[in-house]
């Protein structure tokens, strides 16, 4: 029941070995699509990550990282584990190799079929989204969120009478963000700022919200500002980078 709950909220999808092409454009779409996609490049580790995600999605390019034979047992290997065994797999090929998919789609029978990389990558990331929508990747979840409250370089900053006052970013999404203040500056619901200004790591961004309400966090009260309409569509497609980014790097940390 807990997984079922988990996978309900959304489910982590891998690449593993992908190619410099796959890592450049499908995963950056993806991302820009909502899905919570990561790149990896160690098997062994990443099955210990699986064990923890049981309701995962893994797309393996078994033309790179390993040789035929020890693709073969890892993949056999995950869906005979009991702790893996709900795992999703696809398999990703660099030609049209009848073998391969005879081998992994008719034989092992993996569920996510057998994504050949074709010149028009619009119809390769249309087929991928189209596997993941198929095994309910997103669930209910309709927007991926990062959680930054214990990052550096993550601040907000709300113009208020002349100046600013600076705070910390808790979380961030497309749809809006959380924020704590070292003085309660006391923000009404509902109230509009015109010139918010997010710095997240390097970049410095400005968008418009509203404050939606507030919540105590222990003796600190953290504030919920949605974004406004208004907020210019390449301000979210950096954002969305941005979330990829923090949780690559935090999956990253976990498979060390």
């Amino acid at each position: 029941m807990e997984h079922a709950n988990l996978s309900s909220l959304g489910k982590k999808i891998f690449f593993l070995y992908p190619s410099a092409l796959i890592q450049n454009q499908i995963i950056s779409e993806l991302a820009q699509e909502e899905f919570e996609v990561y790149s990896v490049k160690d098997e062994v580790n990443l099955k210990q990550v699986l064990k923890k995600n049981p309701d995962s999605i893994v797309f393996a390019s078994v033309n790179e990282g390993m040789k035929e034979k020890p693709w073969e047992e890892w993949i056999r290997g995950i869906m005979a584990d009991p702790e893996t065994a709900q795992v999703a797999v696809g398999i990703i090929t660099s030609g049209p190799d009848e073998e391969i998919r005879r081998r992994y789609v008719d034989q092992i029978k993996v569920r996510c079929g057998c994504v050949v990389i074709r010149s028009d990558l619009s119809v390769v990331l249309k087929q991928i989204m189209l596997i993941l929508s198929n095994v309910n990747a997103k669930g209910r979840r309709k927007y991926i969120r990062a959680l930054t409250d214990n990052e550096t370089n993550t601040t907000v900053n709300l113009p208020m009478n002349g100046t600013y006052i600076n705070g910390v970013l808790k979380d961030i999404s497309v749809v809006g963000f959380s924020c704590s203040f070292r003085d309660d500056p006391e923000l009404t619901k509902n109230s509009l700022f015109q010139d918010i200004q997010l710095r997240l790591q390097a970049q410095l961004l400005k968008a418009e919200g509203i404050i939606f309400g507030s919540r105590m966090d222990g003796n600190e009260k953290t504030y919920v500002v949605l974004f406004t309409q208004r907020v210019d569509p390449s301000i979210k497609t950096k954002i969305r980078k941005y979330i990829q980014a923090n949780l690559q790097n935090k999956m990253d940390n976990e498979l060390m």
